[in-house]
């Protein structure tokens, strides 16, 4: 079931079919219990919006290279500026007085010269400012596509130390925790900090793991231990041909009890390994996993009145197989324990659908109402049952599911079945 293509709400089309009686599809669009999201539907946004929303949809490199860009294109065009009013100026100041006196000539004559002289030099100031303001927009634009290119690697420069980080978080796992370190070089400045604060956390999580791994296994140690115990001296009471049947019917009653704990204590310790990171990974086929956890469980289906109709189709992915065969069994399981009394079905399927891989179980059953779905996934929750209910397991089946798909990148998704049970 190691399906990322499938939401968490949705569940590869089928129920219909199945509810005739045959086994449910494996493939299809998702089938919807309520309305779709909202991003299915999109909402129309203006001209404002867009642009309002799109900073947020560029990155930070990109960011970075148009503000050096934009800064770079403001401190340019205001040395235009300056440099458009110096020109007048200069040309102003240097502009060379009449070569011979107006005051020999007639007063008319003098004034027309001077209005003329006058009219030769803000022409010469408009034209040497307009031949500079063009031959500037020109250098201005060039070399402002290069300041955007430039800016480009200036970014990528100050970002590789986040780039650093962020490939080592990506490179981290449970297993690589003890020894994978940023441990970035160079100045005490705010990326270095934040890197030796990574590191720091690191530290403590590996800490944290290493207590959790420890904890599991001396868990395991000091809780079957005492049942082993428990049950070897009860089994051996109620072989005493001397016992009395009272005697014999509490020892039956203990054992009962002392199975369940079992039970209860590796479903717990299942389930923090199955939260765990991952230590097995090789090349597995899911057909071949669920036809072992199928031939292991379809004594106990026969036994419970319950028929299990099957379509196995390769599906090769990468895991831990006994996690993965824990899986397939828990939802067989579940299937079997909650299921009509009476010709009881089970449908289940493996394939990929959409590049992706699929496990399908459906069974027949008491209805399941929509809403309780989901809370079904969590540890020790059950169906129209309390906390304290234990006639049928301990509630940890599916959380076991939930865990061990998780803990392989996939999604697990439930609908109810028409007709009562459920499509997993």
């Amino acid at each position: 079931m190691i399906s990322p293509h499938v939401s968490e709400r949705g569940a590869p089309a089928g129920p219909q079919h199945a509810g005739r009686g045959g086994p449910p599809p494996p493939t299809g669009p998702p089938a919807w219990d309520g309305p779709p999201p909202l991003a299915a539907q999109p909402l129309s946004r203006g001209l404002r919006e867009t642009v309002r929303e799109l900073p947020a949809r560029l990155g930070i490199r990109w960011r970075l290279t148009l503000t050096y860009g934009a800064l770079f294109f403001a401190a340019g065009a205001m040395l235009l500026f300056v440099m458009y009013t110096i020109v007048g100026v200069s040309i102003e100041s240097a502009w060379p007085v009449a070569p011979f006196d107006f005051n020999e000539l007639p007063a008319e004559d003098g004034q027309r010269i001077v209005e003329w002289w006058a009219q030769h030099r803000d022409g010469a100031v408009v034209a040497a400012r307009a031949h500079m303001l063009n031959r500037s927009l020109l250098a201005l634009l060039g070399v402002g596509i290069f300041a955007l290119i430039l800016g480009y690697f200036v970014a990528d420069r100050a970002l590789r130390p986040v780039a650093q980080m962020t490939a080592t978080a990506r490179k981290l796992s449970e297993s690589t925790l003890a020894h994978q370190r940023i441990d970035l070089k160079g100045a005490d400045d705010e990326l270095k900090e934040l890197a030796d604060t990574f590191d720091a956390m690191l530290t403590r999580l590996n800490e944290a793991f290493h207590t959790q791994r420890r904890f599991v296994g001396n868990a395991s140690h000091e809780l079957r231990t005492p049942l082993t115990i428990n049950r070897t001296v009860l089994e051996i009471a109620l072989a005493d041909p001397d016992a009395s049947e009272d005697l014999k019917a509490l020892g039956r009653t203990l054992l009962e009890v002392n199975a369940r704990n079992e039970r209860l204590i590796e479903g717990l310790l299942l389930l923090a390994r199955s939260e765990r990171e991952l230590s097995v990974r090789r090349p597995v086929d899911v057909k071949d996993v669920t036809e072992t956890a199928l031939e292991q469980l379809t004594p106990i289906a026969r036994e419970a009145g319950v028929s299990i109709t099957t379509e196995l189709v390769s599906a090769p992915t990468t895991g831990d197989p006994v996690l993965l065969e824990r899986c397939v069994a828990n939802l067989v399981e579940n299937a079997i324990k909650y299921n009509i009394t009476e010709a009881g079905k089970i449908w289940v399927r493996t394939g990929m659908a959409d590049e992706a891989l699929v496990v399908q179980v459906a069974n027949t059953g008491p209805h399941v109402p929509a809403y309780e779905v989901s809370s079904l996934f969590e540890p020790f929750r059950r169906l129209n049952a309390d906390r304290v209910d234990s006639a049928k397991g301990s509630g940890l089946g599916l959380s076991i599911v939930r865990a061990i798909v998780s803990a392989h990148g996939g999604n697990v998704s439930a609908v109810p079945r028409d007709g009562g049970g459920l499509l997993v």
